[in-house]
């Protein structure tokens, strides 16, 4: 009855670490370039009463044996990044990533985090940024004489002046691509970072030869977390902890009726 008490346990860990996931999908259900998470789950070690395959005679072989398990544990949250819905926004700067790929941001450190957000706004000195003023790598600087601004689905950004009829080339958005993009670390600000799970990151114009999405000018990538999806894991996960709940409180009771054995 021991191992009853701390099997259910776990599994009341487990379930509340589910919900706490299943909170911050329905907190970022309107963040644009949200992946979700999904909680997954391993069983703990098992305590072996009886090996199965052991001799149980001369010419016999015990068929399944006799093994207790002690408990599940939150194993991780994959990211899953299957794309999610386009809002159309008609801000020029504002893009959408149709297929793989991840915008490349220089970070006030140095280094390079990247993205599925392509909310970009410009500073003060033209430069495409973040809504935290993060610029985009490669770099794109945009005049402030620039009338209209046109990206293409390669990601070539180009510009036109009032006088001008022709548009004029500024640079090209690059996008990268994972072998391992669930391995990717979360940082927030709509961020992530390298690891060795997710291995190097392969650089490249959107539509070429490397598998990057095209690029799409006026739209924005919505959240894929599907708030009724959620809403059903969020009962699963209430009726799994009341479930292991109450396998505490009946392995309680019996413990009372053992307790009550010599009164």
């Amino acid at each position: 009855m021991i191992r009853a008490l701390y099997s259910a346990a776990s599994g009341m860990n487990a379930q509340q670490m589910n919900v706490d996931n299943i909170a911050n999908n329905l907190a970022n259900a309107n963040t644009t370039g949200y992946k979700m998470r999904r909680a997954q789950f391993q069983d703990l070690i098992y305590q072996t009463v009886v090996q199965p395959g052991s001799a149980s005679g001369q010419q016999t072989l015990v068929p399944t044996g006799l093994q207790v398990g002690l408990g599940t544990r939150s194993s991780s949250n994959e990211i899953v990044f299957t794309q999610g819905a386009f809002s159309q926004t008609d801000n020029p700067l504002d893009l959408v990533i149709q297929g793989k790929g991840f915008f490349q941001i220089r970070r006030p450190s140095g280094d390079l985090a990247y993205t599925r957000s392509g909310a970009f706004q410009m500073d003060k000195d033209g430069n495409i940024v973040t809504q935290d003023g993060n610029p985009l790598e490669p770099q794109i600087t945009i005049p402030s004489t620039a009338q209209q601004i046109s990206i293409a689905q390669d990601g070539t950004v180009s510009y036109t002046l009032n006088s001008q009829t022709a548009a004029q080339q500024v640079g090209q958005i690059q996008l990268a691509t994972f072998v391992n993009p669930a391995g990717l670390n979360s940082i927030g600000g709509n961020l992530y970072t390298v690891t060795d799970a997710s291995g190097d990151a392969t650089i490249g114009a959107p539509g070429g030869p490397e598998g990057n999405g095209t690029v799409l000018q006026g739209y924005t990538e919505q959240s894929n977390v599907s708030v009724v999806e959620e809403f059903i894991n969020l009962i699963v996960a209430q009726r799994g902890y009341e479930a292991n709940s109450k396998v505490v409180k009946a392995a309680d009771e019996m413990y009372q009726q053992v307790n009550q054995i010599t009164q």
